[in-house]
């Protein structure tokens, strides 16, 4: 019998569960029921699909054996089992594990990372919280041999061949002498109701209980070994939504959710008619730790007619929604859909629109009563769907919301345009990565002062990209205020005269910063800065920047505007200054500055700050 290591990151996984994930140990008993509850959900599939098992009579069952005098449980199924490869390859490496996932999010607190155990597929080994030794005993359906995988979880373990008579797992778990809670009936109970009461097979509890026969000085008392059903073992989705209890959706999300807190909100469908099918969904109130990964968990099951299809098809919902957890149960689909008639099914496809509609109205709703959660975890995710969901896209723009430079908090499109000017009918906006840089920008100056509300856009990875196509929110068109002209009250005659009477200064200071700039002008958006620079909107490679940023790729640079501010003190001296090299100096600071302000950086920070000292030098 061959002894073989653990892969790394899963020695490093067991030791935290021997030694520090303490806070919420009882999580092995769900994750090790939820584990066969999906192995009988396997089986059943083939039971109906494949020829081979059609003609088996089978019922599928989880059952726990309850040893005190071993110090012992054993949980187990009948479900579809695991060969000599699959258990070196789920139970040894991290392959197929999450493990690696699990180990890049842990916080190093230890409430926090027991609760991560289930989301990243490594609730096996969480039965090393309790376990001193663990042997798996498993026989593949369709399979002669069986297989038992044995380790103490200190970095090795051992596959050997045994005899099993039936397909399914046996998880043979000797507990730690401290641990011996999990041997009540009492406890476990409690456990199974909490977590896996709905789990749709039947949880067969077997332990030893005393009994007492006969009365007074004949009664004698013996162990009895006994077997309960410790759930309910219903399809939660198909009860009706009268007979079930908030606890009910919430211990139901629990289990197959792997997640101890309550949902955030849930909805459950049913849809009868030329189609039939019925939906449950939940949204968690924390964003799963893996939704900005490429290889994500998707959260919904598909079933039909209540028999498991599969748990790992990406396109049941949009990206945009992969933080949703759920069922989506069909009566329609034909038993043996393949994942590629899945792709261009029309039944599927229906399902799917009409299950995005309820999600988006849903948190609608829950937007409207209570937003700063939802917000707080998936407003990107919304922003994501704008951009990639151009059937929903109006209902996504209710939900979406943003700072705002006028009002506290996150306000709605829907909101701006109730305080917004009804004739204008345009939503401004400015975009950038630091929402204290965009507050403080000379760009917002003249809005601040007409009292005009600007939303401050600070995801710029995603708003730079997003907002530009978004184009109108009922007929309000979306205005980039570093693309065009600020309120103000000169008329264009005074503007031109003033630029006119600062032609040979901008003409000045163009000569100066050369190539730096595209243009230089005068300003009438500034009220207390000397200068701004912004973005050319006529500039071909600017209008190329959503494209590029679209694509992941760097902008090459483009060339700036700079305004200056012809009523600032500093901008009347500089007309009127003498010396060229202070000249030169607080012109490169006027753009330096005027960069900064904007989250730019500057070219050259050593020359920027050594005209700053040069300035204050002869300042003095």
């Amino acid at each position: 019998m061959a002894k073989h290591q653990f892969q790394t990151e899963i020695g490093q996984l067991l030791k935290l569960m021997t030694h520090s994930l303490y806070s919420n140990k009882e999580i092995f008993v769900r994750e090790l029921i939820s584990n066969s509850s999906d192995a009988l959900d396997k089986f059943n599939y083939l039971s109906l699909t494949d020829e081979r098992f059609k003609q088996e009579e089978w019922s599928g069952k989880v059952f726990m054996k309850l040893d005190k005098e071993d110090n012992s449980l054993t949980i187990g199924d009948n479900g579809i089992g695991m060969s000599e490869d699959d258990l070196m390859d789920h139970l040894g490496t991290i392959a197929k594990s999450g493990t690696k996932a699990f180990m890049e999010n842990l916080t190093g607190d230890a409430a926090k990372d027991s609760n991560l155990i289930g989301q990243f597929g490594v609730g096996f080994y969480s039965v090393f919280m309790v376990a001193d030794h663990v042997d798996v005993i498993s026989k593949k359906a369709g399979e002669d041999q069986a297989y038992m995988f044995s380790t103490d979880g200190t970095g090795e373990y051992e596959v050997k061949p045994v005899t099993k008579e039936e397909h399914g797992t046996i998880i043979y778990i000797k507990l730690k002498e401290e641990e011996k809670e999990f041997l009540d009936k009492a406890r476990i109970q409690e456990i199974v109701k909490k977590y896996s009461n709905h789990i749709a097979y039947p949880i067969m509890m077997n332990f030893k209980e005393e009994e007492t026969e006969g009365e007074g000085d004949d009664a004698t008392t013996k162990m009895v070994n006994k077997t309960e059903q410790a759930n309910a073992a219903t399809a939660l989705w198909t009860l009706s939504k009268s007979d079930l209890k908030k606890e009910d959706y919430t211990e139901f999300y629990q289990s197959i959710g792997h997640d101890s807190e309550e949902p955030l909100a849930y909805l459950h469908n049913r849809v009868e008619g030329s189609q039939e099918f019925t939906t449950l969904f939940y949204i968690p109130k924390k964003a799963p730790m893996d939704m900005y990964r490429q290889d994500y968990t998707p959260g919904v099951k598909l079933y039909v007619k209540r028999v498991f299809i599969t748990d790992d098809n990406k396109e049941l919902l949009p990206s945009y929604l992969r933080f949703v957890k759920g069922i989506m149960d069909s009566e329609d689909l034909p038993l043996n859909v393949s994942r590629e008639l899945l792709q261009d099914n029309k039944v599927l496809a229906n399902m799917k629109q009409h299950s995005i509609k309820k999600i988006l109205q849903a948190i609608k709703k829950l937007q409207d009563e209570d937003s700063i959660t939802f917000v707080s975890q998936y407003n990107r995710m919304m922003k994501e769907g704008v951009y990639t969901d151009h059937v929903n896209k109006d209902l996504l723009l209710d939900i979406v919301k943003y700072k705002s430079s006028t009002e506290d908090g996150l306000v709605s499109f829907e909101s701006y345009v109730s305080r917004g000017d009804s004739e204008k009918k345009e939503i401004y906006y400015i975009t950038g990565e630091d929402e204290k840089v965009l507050r403080n920008s000379p760009l917002l100056e003249a809005y601040n002062k007409a009292n005009i509300e600007v939303l401050i856009m600070d995801d710029k990875e995603v708003d730079s990209i997003v907002t530009p196509m978004i184009g109108t929110y009922k007929e309000w068109a979306l205005k980039d205020i570093t693309a065009i002209d600020a309120p103000d009250s000169k008329t264009e005659e005074e503007k031109e005269e003033v630029a006119k009477e600062f032609k040979t200064l901008t003409d000045k200071i163009k000569e100066v910063l050369g190539e730096e700039v595209k243009e230089v002008k005068t300003s009438t958006r500034l009220t207390s800065s000397p200068s701004c620079v912004l973005k050319d909107p006529n500039d071909p490679m600017a209008a190329m920047a959503h494209m590029f940023a679209g694509m992941g790729e760097e902008m090459p640079e483009t060339p700036l505007i700079l305004e200056i501010n012809p009523e600032h003190e500093m901008v009347k001296k500089l007309d009127a200054l003498e010396d060229d090299t202070l000249f030169n100096d607080i012109v490169w600071v006027l753009l330096d500055s005027a960069k900064l302000s904007e989250g730019f950086e500057p070219k050259d920070k050593g020359a920027f700050a050594s005209r700053i000292t040069n300035i204050a030098t002869k300042a003095f």
